[in-house]
């Protein structure tokens, strides 16, 4: 099973996912950009990985626009250079559009940690020959009102659906990449990983989530990052 078969597998189990309030709205990237989301797996997914970084979920102008986690468009067409076909979802909230690659915000996540991996391991190459980026969730949500919804504050019924799809996932992307180490980019997706990988013979653990939202993550983010991945003996160059 290569991991677009386990992306694939993913984006039916929650083809029928529609969840309750507070989430209002929908985005699926593993349909409307599967293609550019398949050409980074194919592209960078080869296996094995010492390193898997495990992010939530999309944010809406990153893999919300890109298909790829984490994905700033800037990064995501210049640095990985994928440029493949993204389509538009059939609704949209109107603060919340999909521009594809075209989309001229920068989400702020996505540029710090793409923003390290170019500084540190300076090509694409170099940097997945120990590591991938993953995301646990796939979906994003939103509030009625365009508020992006974290899958954490969904109601618990809807958080049990869509664990069972996303620790199924999770588990095979982990069985198929063999790293040694899986990583939670913040908190919640570290518990997400240390759930759903109990019964798996491989080290967890945790560096500081990006978002702006963090007022750690605003005062030196990447050497935060790198600081947390040397005391996890993560690879880094010299």
């Amino acid at each position: 099973m290569s991991l677009s078969d386990i992306a694939l597998r993913l984006r039916d189990d929650l083809a029928a996912f529609e969840p309750g309030p507070p989430s209002a709205w929908v985005y699926d990237p593993l349909s409307y950009a599967w293609e550019n989301h398949a050409a980074y797996l194919d592209r960078y997914g080869s296996r094995p990985k010492e390193v898997v970084l495990v992010g939530m979920n999309p944010g809406p102008w990153g893999m919300a626009q890109t298909g790829v986690p984490f994905g700033e468009v800037a990064t995501v067409r210049e640095w990985l250079d994928l440029n493949e076909r993204i389509d538009r979802p059939t609704a949209t909230h109107p603060k919340k559009p999909i521009l594809g690659l075209r989309c001229t915000r920068s989400e702020v996540s996505g540029a710090r940690l793409w923003g390290w991996a170019r500084r540190t391991f300076e090509t694409p190459a170099h940097f997945f020959d120990h590591y991938f980026v993953a995301n646990y969730c796939p979906l994003m949500f939103l509030a009625e009102s365009g508020r992006n919804l974290t899958p954490n504050l969904l109601a618990a019924g809807d958080r049990r659906i869509l664990e069972t799809a996303c620790d199924r996932a999770l588990r095979a992307t982990v069985d198929f990449l063999d790293p040694r180490l899986v990583v939670g980019v913040g908190a919640w997706a570290e518990s997400c990983a240390r759930r759903s990988l109990a019964d798996r013979p491989v080290a967890i653990g945790r560096i500081l989530h990006p978002s702006p939202a963090s007022p750690a993550a605003n005062r030196g983010w990447a050497e935060t990052a790198s600081r947390q991945l040397a005391a996890l003996n993560a690879p880094l160059p010299r």
